[in-house]
């Protein structure tokens, strides 16, 4: 059944290491364990992503073990002077040493090397981002302190099978229309963030995947008529058969849509695209600011990925039928083709 909406509570995978109950669900139903695992540790990828976004900058963190390879990332985004920098430590073989939560719920995240401290922590409904890192960019450092309130809402969880690879699997929550306080420093200069406008997003991931995969992804959160709204897009990752990763999200409640396309503009990401909808409920035009780009090339591990950042108009139709009017929203859609 296209959608399936899973809602009993159990166990992610079989004795046999596959996943149980393909589908999309409001909260993390089913129960990850990393010891249910039955691919080669290597193999396993986990990982907690915030973006934390407003009209005129964004600051993007991400904690993350991949197996063979960790990947500790800080990226700092100035859409008013049209610059982005990233940063990212790599680690050799973590496979599970950073003892990543088995839960979006609870537990923190806290690593900490020469140059970089960063925490993820968890506590009363709150969201907490802490970042020192020491020789960010041009020589100077990099600070943050961000709370991110979780107030009880849906969000999008899928679990997703690969029909190569039977002991592979993607289990994700986005969370979107988490309220942003707090700040970022670089250069003597504060980007601070306002609780009644700004918003955070959450990518918790965990999963075995298969070598090689491409995916398309766009997220955004915005105030409209006085009650928080968000969407989440995507498609390209696994079989997803089962159901798709595209919600709607406004007061709270989580909106399922169909199918939705990007239309990339095939000579350059910065002209517009437009993304249409199998059911008609999500018809938007984006119109680029900055493409956040990246490409590794490192005998096994390859990377080609365009973060898009940019501002989306258009409308969305919640389940009830009702419209929704997005004006300018600033937001991102990705596309990224990976190796590793």
């Amino acid at each position: 059944m296209r959608n399936h909406e899973v809602t009993s509570h159990d166990n992610l995978l079989t004795s046999a290491g596959h996943l149980r109950e393909p589908g999309w669900s409001r909260q993390l139903c089913q129960i990850y364990r990393r010891n249910d695992i039955k691919a080669p540790k290597f193999r396993i990828k986990e990982w907690d992503y915030y973006l934390v976004l407003n009209e005129d900058f964004a600051g993007a963190f991400t904690l993350s073990d991949d197996g063979y390879i960790g990947l500790q990332s800080v990226s700092l985004l100035d859409f008013k002077e049209g610059w982005e920098h990233t940063e990212t430590i790599l680690n050799a073989f973590p496979m599970g040493k950073f003892k990543l939560p088995e839960s979006s719920k609870k537990g923190n995240i806290i690593y900490r090397d020469k140059r970089l401290h960063m925490a993820f922590t968890v506590k009363n409904g709150e969201r907490r981002i802490q970042c020192a890192f020491g020789n960010f960019y041009q020589g100077k450092p990099f600070s943050c302190d961000i709370i991110l309130k979780q107030p009880p809402m849906d969000t999008m969880v899928i679990a997703t099978p690969f029909k190569e690879n039977k002991k592979a699997f993607y289990y994700n929550q986005k969370m979107n229309c988490m309220s942003a306080s707090g700040y970022m420093k670089y250069d003597g200069k504060i980007y601070r963030f306002n609780e009644n406008t700004d918003f955070g997003t959450l990518d918790w991931g965990r999963g075995v995947w298969t070598y090689d995969n491409r995916w398309y992804w766009g997220s955004g959160n915005t105030m409209i008529d006085g009650k928080p709204f968000g969407f989440n897009i995507g498609y390209g990752f696994g079989d997803t058969s089962a159901a798709s990763e595209n919600m709607l999200f406004y007061d709270g409640v989580g909106h399922k849509l169909d199918d939705v396309t990007f239309h990339i503009p095939k000579d350059s990401y910065m002209k517009p695209w437009k993304f249409t909808s199998s059911d008609g409920r999500f018809e938007m035009d984006f119109v680029p600011v900055l493409d956040r780009a990246a490409k590794t090339s490192a005998i096994i591990i390859e990377t080609d990925q365009h973060q898009v950042f940019g501002k989306m108009s258009g409308v969305a139709v919640l389940d009830d039928g009702r419209k929704i009017h997005v004006k300018d929203m600033m937001c991102f859609a990705e596309d990224v083709h990976n190796r590793y």
